[in-house]
């Protein structure tokens, strides 16, 4: 049997308020070729459909259309909630869609309860795990002692392995959604840390064939039979340049036999540029740039004018702006410090230079903002 492992689609999420959803479904769709290509069984996505508990119309318009790919394709459908959707929501009318071959395992009471498939060698039990936050899902679960990830995922395997135990010979698969210990996470995810404790240890996974991981939004493998497969896009500048894919997962009569990675297309790329507002807008180097999600650093000594405006000019995808400025220092004094011992026109003007990069108020400017301040102290006098 041929699985396809996916995770953190991140349905209607944004890009600092760019919208993602043509990009989104680009990718998500195609995933129904890799689908046709490769011969794949079942797709499972573990965890992070959507990118919101309540997700907008056009997002649920966004996976009705990719699911629906993916079954032409010919596969078998298998996803779990994660932690930033509801599972309430996603679980909603999930009998009816598993009549048409999309199994939706949001309940915390049947993760014990097996999509069951069969191939030439028998029979492949798929374990889907909703996110599990520990003080909603600890009484149901029986844990008296821990209120970790650690203490309900491992009461969650052992429900598995009691269930696996009366499938002899069956082959298993299971689908999280966790912080596992020894990934390496992104800017992208939000922290599920439950009092500081967020890790679980790769060994609660004991015991089953293949661990489809969710959550984190690097590909990474912890061990060859758990891993993560990562977001279909890049969700945030950090992630710029990194190379996303989809984990390809075989299992013969004996369980697991072979994973390989298919890397995904890239709709529109992550770029981030560096260098001053004149250089970003003249620099022919970054012609390759104009249609790429920009994130620009500018290091002009002066805050340009309204830079994003002038930006977007040239870079129409131009999503996030720093001003880093290459003149500012820090000497080490308290606020009071630098205080001591100066009126106000001398206050102010250390306030120009510190925001404008290291650049004093000209002649002029100094005689504007002492105008200005006797004016203020007219008014408070008047007052």
């Amino acid at each position: 049997m041929r699985l396809l492992h996916t995770s953190d689609w991140h349905v209607g999420r944004s890009l600092h308020g760019a919208e993602l959803l043509r990009e989104q479904e680009a990718v998500l769709r195609g995933l129904a070729t890799i689908v046709a290509d490769e011969g794949v069984d079942v797709v499972v996505v573990a965890g992070d459909v959507y990118d919101r508990a309540v997700p907008s119309a056009d997002a649920t318009a966004v996976l009705d259309r990719v699911l629906t790919s993916l079954r032409a394709a010919g596969a078998t459908v298998v996803l779990t909630p994660g932690n930033h959707d509801s599972a309430r929501r996603l679980g909603f009318a999930a009998g009816l869609l598993a009549v048409s071959g999309v199994h939706v395992r949001a309940a915390t009471a049947g993760l014990d309860e097996p999509v069951l498939l069969a191939d030439e060698h028998g029979e492949v039990a798929v374990y889907g795990l909703p996110y599990l936050e520990p003080e909603l899902t600890r009484d149901e679960l029986g844990v008296s002692g821990g209120r970790s990830h650690e203490a309900v995922l491992t009461a969650a395997m052992e429900r598995v392995r009691a269930d696996l135990f009366l499938r002899p010979g069956a082959r298993s698969v299971v689908l999280a959604h966790a912080f596992v210990g020894g990934g390496l996470p992104s800017e992208s995810e939000r922290d599920i840390s439950v009092g500081g404790v967020d890790r679980v240890p790769v060994p609660v996974f004991d015991g089953v064939d293949y661990v489809a991981l969710g959550h984190l939004h690097r590909p990474q493998t912890l061990t060859d039979r758990v891993r993560y497969s990562g977001s279909p896009l890049a969700y945030s500048f950090g992630e710029a340049g990194q190379q996303k894919q989809v984990w390809l997962v075989d299992l013969d009569a004996s369980g697991l036999a072979e994973v390989r990675a298919v890397p995904l297309p890239v709709p529109r790329p992550l770029v981030v540029l560096t260098g001053t507002l004149d250089e970003l807008l003249g620099d022919s180097a970054h012609a390759g740039a104009e249609e790429a999600f920009v994130s620009a650093r500018l290091t002009d000594p002066v805050r340009p004018v309204d830079p994003m405006r002038r930006l977007q000019a040239r870079f129409p995808y131009c999503a996030h702006l720093e001003w880093t400025g290459s003149g500012r220092t820090v000497d080490g004094r308290s606020y009071t410090e630098r205080l001591a011992g100066r009126g106000d026109l001398e206050v102010v003007g250390e306030f120009v230079t510190h925001v404008r990069g290291g650049v004093a108020a000209s002649a002029a400017e100094r005689d504007l903002l002492a105008r200005a301040l006797g004016a203020a102290a007219r008014e408070e006098v008047a007052g």
